[in-house]
């Protein structure tokens, strides 16, 4: 068995939900194959015992042959012996590919997630996604793991239906038929499941999404009232998937009566039909043994065919949604041929919309009067958005994406902090000394943070670092963004949850710890503004002034009231 996850999960097939779950049973096809070899073996195994019981009462009890007897009795240990090895190794495999399928589901979602960026909360809710890491990926795995004891079912059944034509014509006509007629039956419950399954799915995966919402903007609504108007949509909404679920439930109850009353009503026609034809003397003591025995048996089978329709229908109501979010295309698309990057520590930043030029080496501010142009003007610069953006003169858009995000970092109030070790959401994959952490959470101003966590570096962050407040978290994300170290740097209102102290030392600290790279700071704080080499003023999203701070406040009336506005206030 292989480590899990793999370091690559592949290039998906995502035409369709069929598609993608074939895919990941060709990419798992050893495992795959093996557990339905072992599948087989087990089934059979258990599919023979009643034919070695029978042969043993048979020849040994009736004909009193002792010898008969212990090779019967050793042939039916050796099938035992049999089925629990093929039991194992069948269980292994269903394991293996259980978690497989799943472990590959959640990192194509997850890579596809950050190769969409800004694009996937546009086109689809986060409950939807977030239903993919919660249930769908059980389904997926289930459809792959099923697909060994199905095999082995239907295997099972033939060997049974040759036994049984064998020794009776007439019996293995039941089994031929009736096999056939039962799942055709249960076929006609799995369309209004599939649709009602995803019905439930979708209703579920907006239920998810108002909940992230809720929790979210929990401050704000309690700020303006607003949080018994939400929890009544959620509660409305919580009972219609609570009814969609029971419309679900329904049709599975009768799938699973169905599973149970019709392979009865089978077998008690098969033992009935046995036992006469016993008595009418066309079969043996030892044939009607076996035929209680495949009565018995063929239960199992045949549950486990129904179960496989059932699972596999799941699944596919699953890859249906992992599909749709692969599908998904990026409002960014990279080039065919993508340009050779240019040196940013040598090459202006150029975004033409709004003639903003960024010095290279030089911390320069972005001030806006209206705080959501120097929102679009970051996004530009960093492509986050199609623009006629250039660096030394290169279209953004000529470069790959990934070359980009090497180069240009933009860091706004909207980063989240993860969960686990401080050290790691600080640093990410790379490895880091103390002393470059250090200077980081310095330059952030956050070392008062680190000194009250008492495991200090090793201290576990909570999801979105929930134990922190407002300006702890910015503090933070700031450090983190400054230990990346890229060449250029865009910080969107870095200290927007700071106060005034705070603020200035912050201001002081990023220009000494960025000094001659890149750094872009879209803000209006003056104390910031002060500390900045060159400062861009823009209205209606165009530049209309640069200069120093203490130039502009001399020379432009509108950059002046920009920037002192908070303080006349």
């Amino acid at each position: 068995m292989r480590d899990l996850p793999v370091l690559d999960p592949g290039t998906p097939d995502h035409r369709s939900a069929a598609r993608y779950l074939w895919w990941i049973v060709r990419l798992q096809k050893r495992t795959v194959i093996f557990g339905v070899v072992m599948g087989t073996v087990w089934m059979v195994a258990q599919a023979l015992m009643p034919y070695a019981i029978g042969q043993a009462i048979g020849a040994g009890v009736a004909d009193r042959d002792t010898t008969a007897l212990a090779v019967w009795a050793g042939v039916l240990l050796g099938l035992g012996v049999v089925q629990a090895v093929a039991g194992i190794m069948r269980h292994r495999c269903a394991v293996f590919n259980w978690l497989s399928a799943a472990y590959r589901t959640v990192q194509l979602t997850v890579r596809q997630a950050g190769r969409l960026g800004a694009t996937l909360p546009k086109r689809l809710a986060t409950g939807e996604v977030v239903s993919i890491g919660t249930s769908d990926i059980s389904h997926i795995g289930n459809a792959i793991d099923v697909t060994a004891r199905g095999f082995g079912a239907v295997v099972a059944i033939v060997t049974v239906v040759v036994i049984l034509l064998n020794a009776s014509v007439p019996l293995g006509l039941v089994v031929v038929i009736g096999v056939p007629l039962l799942m055709a039956i249960v076929g006609l419950l799995i369309q209004p499941l599939h649709a009602r399954q995803q019905a439930y799915r979708e209703q579920s995966g907006k239920l998810t999404t108002r909940a992230a919402d809720i929790v979210t903007g929990l401050r704000v609504l309690r700020g303006i009232g607003g949080e018994s108007t939400f929890a009544g949509r959620y509660r409305t909404e919580s009972q219609q998937v609570r009814a969609a679920g029971v419309r679900v439930a329904s049709v599975e109850s009768l799938l699973e009566a169905t599973q149970i009353l019709l392979p009865g009503i089978f077998v008690a026609v098969v033992t009935w039909l046995g036992a006469r034809f016993a008595v009418e003397g066309k079969i043996d003591v030892s044939q009607l043994i076996a035929f209680y025995g495949y009565a018995v048996f063929l239960l199992f089978p045949l549950r486990t065919l129904t179960e496989v329709v059932q699972k596999l229908t799941r699944g596919h109501v699953a890859a249906r949604r992992v599909v749709r979010v692969l599908s998904l295309r990026s409002e960014l698309v990279d080039p065919t041929n993508p340009a050779s990057a240019p040196n940013p520590q040598t090459s202006n930043l150029v975004d033409s919309e709004s003639g903003v030029i960024i010095k290279p080496g030089r911390l320069t501010a972005i001030s806006a009067a209206n705080p959501e142009d120097a929102v679009a003007i970051a996004d530009r610069l960093g492509r986050y958005s199609d623009s006629g953006a250039r660096l030394d003169g290169v279209r953004l858009a000529d470069l790959d994406r990934t070359t980009i995000r090497d180069l240009i970092l933009v860091a706004d109030n909207d980063a989240r902090l993860f969960s686990g070790r401080l050290r790691d959401e600080l640093t990410g994959r790379r490895t880091a000394e103390n002393e470059r952490i250090q200077a980081a959470l310095y330059a952030a101003n956050a070392e008062d943070i680190l000194e009250a966590l008492p495991d200090g570096l090793d201290a576990m962050v909570a999801e979105r670092g929930r134990e922190f407040s407002g300006g702890q978290q910015q503090r933070l994300r700031l450090a983190r963004a400054l230990m990346a170290d890229h060449p250029v740097l865009v910080l969107v209102e870095p200290t927007s949850a700071v106060d005034a102290h705070t603020e200035a030392r912050i201001a002081a600290r990023i220009a000494t710890a960025r000094l001659g790279r890149t750094t872009v700071v879209c803000t209006t704080s003056p104390l910031v503004l002060d500390r900045t080499d060159h400062v861009i003023y823009v209205e209606a999203g165009r530049v209309v002034a640069e200069g120093t701070h203490r130039e502009l406040l001399d020379s432009s009336p509108p950059y002046a009231a920009t920037v002192t506005r908070g303080e006349d206030e």
